[in-house]
């Protein structure tokens, strides 16, 4: 006999049926939180770390473009009055009274041939060691590694003798060269860990259509390759475009004289034109953050896609 049943028989006959009495309120459970789902205090802290983080980054960068609308070389000592004299006249004197035109192009071509010549011997050996196994395979990528070792100042000497012996001082084939020898083992090892996640398959098929080796990687492999090609190529421009420690060494001439070393000569041991430089500065990023908008919707994927497979 169910309860109901029980409590209609023992009620009497014609009794009105009385209301259910009130259950007491159960209060509200929280809503369990999922695997992996963070905090808010967790969430504040993060959200706060990468605000901070944010403003590190980026204050210098405003700071210097501030600095660039002042139009005396001492403004940066009084940074709060530059609000009453904001003046383009840096940038004018810069563009029409400097070299800084002719710096641009000798940085140009330093820094395209850097990342043509460097995206190109990076991704041939990147590819020969994800695909091929000949001796030496595995010691030639650890022999990258060892090169990145090495500070540049040791290598500054050596470096030197070997130009001056090839006849190649203060020349762009110089700056070139020397830039190959810091962007390509790095490029190299990020090409291979992006050439081991495509298929093998697709060397097979070329070969079924009677491609050479160097036709699979040229025609069918590097397309596939572009996000990973990308972030080799912004890499090699960057660091050809920045490079300062080996362009005042091997640069005798100031015809020659890339960017960096233009942007020196604005301090000098009498004089100190940081209003100049600071708008140098301001002009030298735009060419880099040009190349890098062109890139950027590869750059993620060409950082991440090597990550689970090397």
């Amino acid at each position: 006999m169910t309860r109901a049943t029980r409590t209609a028989a023992a009620r009497p006959a014609g009794a009105p049926r009385s209301a259910a009495a009130p259950r007491p309120a159960r209060p509200a459970a929280s809503r369990p939180r999922r695997r992996g789902e963070r905090s808010t205090a967790a969430s504040v802290a993060l959200h706060g770390t990468l605000l901070a983080a944010s403003f590190v980054a980026l204050f210098p960068v405003a700071w210097l473009a501030w600095i660039s609308l002042g139009p005396d070389k001492t403004d940066f000592l009084h940074a709060g009055e530059i609000a009453g004299k904001v003046s383009l006249s840096n940038y004018t004197t810069v563009l029409s009274d400097t070299d800084f035109l002719h710096w641009v192009g000798n940085s140009l071509i330093v820094s395209l041939g850097t990342c043509l010549i460097g995206v190109f011997v990076s991704a041939s050996a990147a590819y020969a060691v994800s695909r091929m196994r000949f001796p030496g395979h595995r010691q030639l990528m650890w022999t990258f590694l060892v090169t990145q070792m090495f500070p540049f100042a040791i290598l500054i000497v050596p470096l030197y003798n070997i130009l001056a012996g090839l006849d190649l001082l203060d020349t762009y084939w110089a700056l070139i060269a020397v830039n190959l020898t810091q962007a390509v083992p790095y490029c190299a090892w990020l090409l291979k860990g992006y050439f081991d996640t495509i298929p093998h398959e697709i060397d097979e098929a070329g070969r079924v259509d009677g491609l050479t080796p160097f036709g699979t990687f040229w025609r069918l492999v590097l397309p596939l390759a572009r996000p990973g090609m990308a972030v080799a190529a912004f890499y090699t421009f960057l660091t050809a475009w920045a490079e300062f420690a080996f362009a005042s060494v091997f640069l005798l001439s100031s015809d020659k004289y890339t960017l960096p070393i233009g942007l020196a000569t604005f301090v000098s041991e009498h004089d100190q034109q940081w209003n100049l430089m600071a708008a140098t500065g301001v002009l030298i990023a735009i060419p880099a953050a040009a190349f890098f908008y062109l890139v950027q919707r590869h750059l993620v994927t060409g950082l991440t896609a090597g990550a689970a497979k090397s």
